[in-house]
């Protein structure tokens, strides 16, 4: 009997006989898997908190008790449990789940994630939202151990176990500390004693019995407490938590669902902070991701048979292998280079650069605004930091560029990996907000390379500029150019005419130029010419080319893969307003004031009119209201992907 297809809510599950429950735990990890393998996504994490999932379903009434599940990579299980089982198929793809929780998508996704570190603080404001309702609800903030190197997770602990000590559970999913058996083994020993109900209530009544006694009580209480912790402390790591005034159970076994179950119940009516450490295996049940957890993090489609990537590598390096390499070897050439990543050396390509500099490689975890401070302290003494992040998580660190970096104008390196539309990890993982956040700073320059040789110039460019400078590069492949012969510069503020034409300037930044590229062969079939500009910099804005050509065609397009709000585009009208051209024709072509959601680029460039086809079809429009062209055909068909220029 399949127990899986009989689960449509987590009431079915509660009236699963516990003695089932290892079966069912076999089953949702056999639909992850073979899911996975098709769609992609965060396999690893998910696999080692199937039963953990189970458990809290099993425990508490969700979802009137909240659970929130940190950054939502190990939500699968949770997902299956609470009524999309037959629509866990879709995960990831356009349409379709979402591969993090949303609160848009279930009630029973009580937050919405794709950040680390945000669990406890949401949790502590809904528990506090109970009290002041006076509800009589449940708050359980899961939060793997990777996300505790965030700054933010210590806030909210700090909060939570200070004044307010509220009503919450924090359970801390740890799959990578190494605890030995014999400890495991008294550790959970000691955690099933001290969380019993009535030992509880004994202890309580104890510290109040002890603190009345007349002159003596306080110091007798102390002792006590002192006494317990001390023992607690040659078998127990939790002597951290209970200095943020949390009551501390564990380490136990995460994948023993009878001990879940029975120490949740335990911890459930005690009304003050309780941290619960429970340890997983990240890909627990397939023998690939357990061997291979870092691969299976987060991955693409897969073999389930072998566990191997079913795409064939493509010959063209990825952005993230070339900027990579290109740091490798210009740290080579001069040591005062540096690279600072946020716990993504894998990610970010740094790998080889951690391999032969590791005294000159710093990964200071899941802590971007640490990760920039942290820089600026290196690059105040003559250091050249690069601090390679994708651009959504850099966002978490802006007061600390702002202040830290730009004010002082340190040269910071900020090497933005994963610019512009990602997939299908979503709106939490789009780096489309880059330009905008970055330009209004002052002493800040921006960069974005059309092709993988001008991301090696710029990356040069950077490395010789004496302040704040930042590069945004794409996820995916690169365009496939010859390498340079020399890697040269590029002056600052310069930007490049690729093609000439006189009916239409296109200016565009970044990925967007070859898009533009391929427009304009689609517009000179309709016998329109147009401009193509690689304008390279949102920052300092190369105005003299800008206005010159504006002036000699007044009909300008600007193309870029962000938000049009203060974005490349509105850097573009600025300039012109200021140069007093307010009769030239301007639109912009970029993201609308919306989060955009998950799906695959070459969707999503289709969807919002950023790839070639799109932006032949927007730019006959534009002519056409501004009467500069003749009705034409508009069914254009995206080209293939065009040469390097």
């Amino acid at each position: 009997m399949n127990l899986l297809n009989e689960i449509n809510s987590p009431a079915d599950l509660r009236n699963l006989h516990r003695a089932k429950l290892p079966q069912l735990a076999a089953e949702i990890r056999s639909l992850i898997v073979d899911v996975v393998s098709h769609s992609g996504g965060h396999l690893a994490s998910s696999l080692g908190a199937v039963e953990l999932a189970i458990a809290v379903h099993y425990v508490f009434n969700t979802p009137k008790d909240r659970v929130i599940w940190d950054v939502g990579h190990q939500a699968y299980a949770h997902k299956i449990l609470t009524g999309r089982r037959n629509a866990f198929s879709t995960l990831r793809q356009h349409g379709g789940l979402s591969g993090f929780t949303r609160r848009s998508e279930s009630p029973y996704d009580s937050f919405s994630t794709g950040h680390s570190g945000t669990s406890i603080s949401a949790g502590l404001g809904m528990a506090c939202a109970n009290f002041l309702k006076k509800e009589d609800a449940k708050v359980v903030a899961i939060i793997g151990d990777g996300s505790l190197t965030a700054g933010l997770a210590y806030e909210g602990l700090n909060q939570a176990g200070g004044i307010l000590k509220r009503d919450l559970i924090v359970i801390l999913n740890d799959n990578e500390m190494s605890i030995s058996r014999n400890v495991g083994a008294l550790s959970s020993f000691l955690s099933r004693t001290f969380s019993a109900k009535k030992l509880q209530e004994m202890r309580r009544e104890l510290g109040f019995f002890f603190k009345k006694l007349p002159r003596i009580g306080e110091d007798i209480y102390q002792l006590a407490k002192r006494t317990e912790e001390s023992f607690k402390s040659f078998v127990t790591p939790g002597m951290l938590f209970e200095a943020f005034n949390f009551e501390y159970f564990g380490p136990i076994n995460g994948h023993k669902i009878d001990h879940l179950i029975d120490i949740l119940n335990n911890i459930k009516y005690i009304r003050e902070p309780v941290l619960l450490h429970v340890t997983t295996t990240k890909g627990k049940g397939y023998a690939p991701a357990e061997k291979n957890p870092v691969y299976f993090h987060g991955c693409g489609c897969f073999d389930v048979g072998t566990g191997t990537c079913v795409d064939r590598k493509p010959q063209t390096p990825t952005y993230t292998e070339v900027f990579g390499q290109s740091l490798v070897e210009l740290a080579k050439k001069d040591e005062r280079v540096v690279a600072v990543t946020a716990a993504m050396p894998e990610g970010t390509g740094l790998s080889k650069f951690a391999q032969l500099y590791p005294d000159r490689f710093f990964d200071v975890g899941i802590a971007e605004q640490h990760a920039v401070t942290f820089a600026a302290g290196l690059a105040a003494e003559g250091f050249r930091p690069i601090v390679a992040i994708y651009s959504t998580f850099l966002q978490r660190a802006y007061d600390q560029i702002l202040h830290d970096v730009c004010l002082e104008r340190l040269p910071v390196i900020l090497a933005l990996d994963r610019g512009g539309l990602v997939g299908e990890d979503g709106a939490t993982h789009h780096g489309l907000f880059d330009y905008s956040y970055l330009r209004c700073l002052p002493n800040m320059v921006v960069m974005a390379p059309r092709d993988e040789n001008e991301l090696r110039r710029m990356m040069l460019t950077a490395l010789q500029h004496d302040g704040p400078i930042a590069f945004r590069y794409p996820r995916g492949t690169a365009v496939g150019c010859s390498p340079l012969p020399a890697v040269t510069p590029i002056p600052i503020g310069s930007a490049k005419v690729l093609k000439e034409g006189d009916d239409v300037v296109l200016m565009a930044v970044g990925a967007s130029v070859m898009e533009a590229l391929a427009a304009r062969a689609l517009l000179a079939d309709q016998g329109i010419q147009a401009t193509v500009v690689d304008c390279r910099f949102i920052k300092p804005l190369d105005v003299s080319l800008a206005v010159e050509l504006a002036r000699r065609t007044p009909r300008v397009l600007t193309i870029e893969e962000n938000v049009r709000q203060g974005g490349f585009g509105s850097a573009v009208l600025e300039a012109l307003n200021d140069a007093g051209l307010h009769s030239v024709a301007v639109e912009r072509i970029g993201l609308p004031d919306a989060f955009v959601e998950h799906g695959p680029q070459t969707l999503l460039r289709n969807k919002y009119g950023l790839n070639a086809a799109a932006i032949a079809r927007a730019t006959l429009r534009f002519l056409q209201q501004n009467n500069h062209a003749p009705t034409a055909d508009h069914s254009f068909r995206t080209p293939k992907a065009s040469v390097c220029p």
